[in-house]
């Protein structure tokens, strides 16, 4: 393992406890914070991938509601309401587990090279599920009224379902190690 760039680290070196992080902690100042990230366990089977997917569902959600809130209060399209909660929703997702690599001492580039694909795959299924979901049960992407209570059931339906939608996907993407569980 080539320890003189962040990027270069794995999925034990970032997030598990291990012997790596021994050796981190004479490395400069940013590999010790790093690997001090690294107090979660190990994140595997069914069970870490339930962990790993309701912290994929809380960015997700967090986006897809402000993105949903933010079109219907504009006027915009459904096509638009829709693109705008998914943009919304990698941004949040993906902020949700870069800040704490980052708060770590990785630089931002560093933490995105290490959880991009896996995060990317992940919010991806959630939000495929989340809007198709939504949709067919007229909820607030069809242009419906954050007071409606019909919003509030295809919002949750919408979300439970993209949950169970992406647990499958990242326990395949933590057995692959495509995934990293660093947040």
């Amino acid at each position: 393992m080539n320890h003189s760039a962040p990027h270069a680290h794995t999925e034990s070196a970032c997030c598990h406890k291990s012997d790596t992080q021994q050796a981190h902690a004479s490395k400069p100042p940013a590999h010790a914070q790093h690997a001090a990230h690294g107090s979660h366990g190990n994140i595997a089977g069914w069970g870490g991938a339930a962990r790993i997917t309701l912290h994929c569902l809380t960015g997700c959600a967090i986006g897809e509601w402000l993105g949903l809130a933010i079109g219907v209060s504009l006027g915009l399209s459904t096509v638009q309401t829709i693109t705008l909660a998914v943009v919304l929703a990698f941004i949040s997702g993906f902020a949700l587990t870069l800040t704490p690599l980052v708060r770590g001492g990785l630089s931002l580039s560093a933490a995105f090279k290490i959880v991009w694909l896996g995060e990317a795959i992940s919010i991806a299924v959630m939000e495929l599920v989340m809007n198709v979901v939504d949709y067919q049960l007229g909820g607030m992407a069809t242009g419906m009224s954050l007071l409606h209570p019909q919003y509030w059931i295809a919002f949750t339906i919408a979300a439970l379902a993209g949950y169970l939608a992406a647990w499958p996907a990242n326990y395949w993407l933590l057995s692959r190690s495509i995934k990293k569980a660093c947040h």
